[in-house]
């Protein structure tokens, strides 16, 4: 395995001469660790960024047989834990405990494009020295899959995510309530704040109280800090509770907006309710309406030429694809000017918004968040998420033309011990990279290909210190094999081509596949294609260790590749090595 993960594109010098060196290294990473108040940390523009969580595994934090979950449970949704806190066993809990998850610290690991190590630096978090409850810090829950996307913000400067004002080693903070939409049928009880974060090329933090996501999670954000705005929009899921939802749970779903906190958490005052700043529902597709506030699960986000974009891939309600936000107002009959049958394209002249929806809260327990600004980008699935063969998580375009969108894969592990194989993984069609183009005749998006080589779909492999054999808990193996992936940058190259970097989902026997250790790959690909080449794949440029996932993937704060020619593609500015200027080649 390590041999074809080492094999050089065919026809591309790009990053092929220094991987045998990156995945070398890559295993040293966590013995550069900075603290976020260490001098001298000062990520490198034109670098990569990668949110990676490293599970504590205290055997102690659980107890087999006596810990009630989820805490403080109020009968009957209380359960007994099955396992202690070893990992990767903790995480078969989940399988009595539908909300169960354990909170982590979250690590930002700066590589250079080949995925050669350079520094890590640790997210504050209660398990550092003087780090007490009233200071700034961020967790994120180990197994939510979901989380931890990076983004730069529009101006390049910071890059932004989301995670858990918490301390590390926490129950079930993921399906937590927010202090102020707190749901009395979810059966986690406890309450803690979603909170953004944001790193500047210095390393200096600053981070965002907000209600929103309750009984669920935070999933992507992105500063729009360009004119003065100074707001984020952020994407995720909220509720885990019965029908009907709360008022707070349903507009603190979905695409959110808020503005950027400049104070220390403990400073800043209470947040108040959540502010959506788009709604979408099916109906707007001409189908019968499903749960109010589910068709807003999002989680894969992006803006591009002023238009914010977002898809949706799990859940069982809604549409799982990819949407935007239209600015353009509406039509006679309050439908999106963009979209009067819930599918268009943006309009040439669309802007970003800097407010919220000034919603109808007499509408909200029948109709959700409305009026309803939203759209299904034309060509785009349009089918319901129950018979859905395709699952959006991030997405990145190389130009007005060309969307490049993670398929996440179908999560099914059905396992052939003959073959030894994930054999639903193994034979998807869809999972992987999906490149959409744009046909100006029919003017709507057109998937041209998939990009599934080297990923090995289906096909597991082994981690250090992991368990061999079956987990007796669901009689499947233990080690992971790649489903798809899910969050994606990329660049594009001189030479007409593009770079697209991606970590991966997985299948395997864990009671929870989000707990799996996972990959960060990354592949050419010729922008100008329309049929599927034949000789681009997949590289592994780093794999994540025992107890760890990769989670995001962004360029570093900073980072400029149409401004800033001369040290973004190779130039060598003055603050760049030579070998960092071979990788931008």
């Amino acid at each position: 395995m390590m041999t074809e993960e080492l094999r050089p594109l065919a026809g591309r010098s790009l990053f092929a001469s220094s991987f045998a060196l990156a995945l070398l290294a890559s295993t040293m990473l966590t013995s550069t660790v900075a603290r976020a108040d260490d001098d001298g940390v000062h990520f490198r523009p034109g670098h990569l960024l990668v949110s990676r969580t490293a599970y504590d595994n205290k055997a102690a934090t659980i107890t087999a047989g006596i810990t009630q979950l989820p805490p403080n449970c109020v009968a009957p949704n209380c359960v007994t834990a099955t396992a202690n806190g070893t990992y990767p066993m903790v995480f078969n809990n989940v399988l009595v405990d539908g909300s169960f998850g354990i909170t982590a610290k979250i690590m930002l690991d700066e590589l250079r494009l080949n995925g050669q190590p350079v520094r890590s630096l640790e997210v504050p978090n209660s398990a550092e020295r003087g780090i007490s409850a009233n200071k700034d810090q961020l967790v994120t829950s180990f197994p939510s899959k979901s989380e931890l996307a990076l983004n730069l913000s529009l101006d390049r400067r910071t890059v932004s995510f989301m995670g858990y004002l918490a301390p590390v080693d926490a129950i079930d903070v993921s399906n937590s309530n927010t202090p102020d939409v707190v749901d009395p049928t979810n059966p986690v009880t406890s309450s803690y704040s979603r909170v953004i974060a944001e790193v500047d090329e210095n390393g200096h933090f600053r981070f965002t109280k907000t209600n929103a996501y309750s009984g669920n999670n935070g999933r992507a954000a992105i500063l729009n800090d360009q004119h003065g705005a100074n707001v984020f929009y952020t994407v995720g899921n909220a509720g885990n509770g019965g029908n009907p939802q709360p008022n707070g749970i349903i507009v603190g779903a979905g695409a959110q907006i808020m503005t950027e906190a400049h104070v220390p958490l403990a400073q800043q005052p209470d947040p108040g309710l959540p502010t959506p700043v788009g709604s979408f529902n099916i109906t707007q597709l001409g189908l019968k309406a499903d749960k109010v506030g589910k068709d807003t699960n999002f989680r894969g986000l992006t803006v591009f030429n002023n238009v914010i974009y977002v898809t949706k891939g799990s859940g069982g309600n809604g549409v799982n694809t990819v949407y935007f936000i239209d600015t353009s107002g509406f039509d006679a009959n309050g439908k999106p000017l963009a979209c009067p049958n819930g599918a268009g394209v943006p309009s040439a002249s669309a802007s970003l918004p800097i407010t919220p929806i000034v919603y109808n809260a007499s509408q909200l327990q029948t109709l959700g968040v409305t009026p309803y600004n939203m759209c299904v980008l034309k060509g785009f699935p349009t089918n319901l998420a129950k018979t859905a063969t395709t699952f959006p998580f991030g997405i990145w375009f190389a130009n007005a033309k060309t969307l490049y969108v993670a398929d996440e894969g179908n999560g099914i592990a059905t396992y052939d011990a003959s073959s030894k194989t994930y054999t639903a993984a193994a034979a998807q069609t869809s999972a992987g990279l999906q490149k959409w183009v744009f046909n100006d005749a029919t003017g709507s998006w057109t998937l041209a290909y998939t990009l599934q080589a080297g990923l090995d779909l289906g096909m597991p492999y082994t981690v250090q210190g992991y368990p061999t054999g079956n987990n007796a808990a669901t009689n499947l193996p233990w080690s992971p094999a790649t489903d798809g992936l899910r969050n994606i940058t990329g660049r594009v190259n001189r030479d007409g081509t593009v770079a697209i970097w991606a970590t991966t989902s997985t299948v395997s026997g864990s009671g929870d596949q989000g707990a799996d250790p996972n990959k960060l790959v990354m592949i050419t690909d010729q922008l100008a294609a329309t049929t599927l080449p034949t000789n681009e794949k997949f590289v592994t440029v780093r794999s994540a260790g025992f107890a760890e996932a990769l989670r995001g993937v962004s360029f570093t704060p900073g980072t400029d590749f149409d401004h800033d020619e001369a040290d973004a593609r190779g130039s060598c500015g003055h603050d760049h090595h030579a070998d960092d200027c071979r990788d931008a080649d």
